[in-house]
């Protein structure tokens, strides 16, 4: 090989890593947005909200799913299917956060993530008569 071809060799070689290494970028990122704009997007996205526990809601053994219903942080209510178990927490969660994308109407969620009331934080009382003595 002569010198020209390595090098037009080496520089393909590293403009494919660094194409690969930017798609790879641009796949994890993952933007919060509420369920209409999910419907535009059609990459994985993280979705706020709270659980609508008084909708249906369940575990479906034979698909390995639990569904429920979410609304986002705009009131915009949705079908969502998670691949996987309910969550832990998530019957006592304050916020939902679903990664996923819309799918035939409903959002798949990846992953559910619950934002659940913390034993440790402690009201205003409490924390005035620790620092006090």
């Amino acid at each position: 090989m002569s010198k020209k071809s390595k090098t037009i060799t080496g520089t393909l070689i590293i403009l494919v890593f660094l194409i690969i290494g930017f798609m790879s970028f641009m796949d994890s990122k993952i933007e919060y947005v509420n369920f209409a704009e999910a419907k535009e997007r059609m990459r994985t996205v993280e979705v706020k909200g709270q659980w609508l526990k008084d909708k249906d809601s369940g575990f479906d053994g034979s698909t390995n799913t639990f569904t429920f219903y979410m609304k986002d942080d705009f009131n915009n209510e949705m079908k969502v299917v998670l691949d996987g178990a309910k969550p832990n927490n998530f019957d006592v969660a304050e916020a939902v956060v679903a990664k996923g994308k819309m799918k035939d109407g409903y959002f798949q969620a990846k992953e559910v993530l619950t934002k659940c009331p913390s034993k440790y934080e402690a009201d205003g009382k409490e924390v005035q008569q620790k620092k006090g003595g």
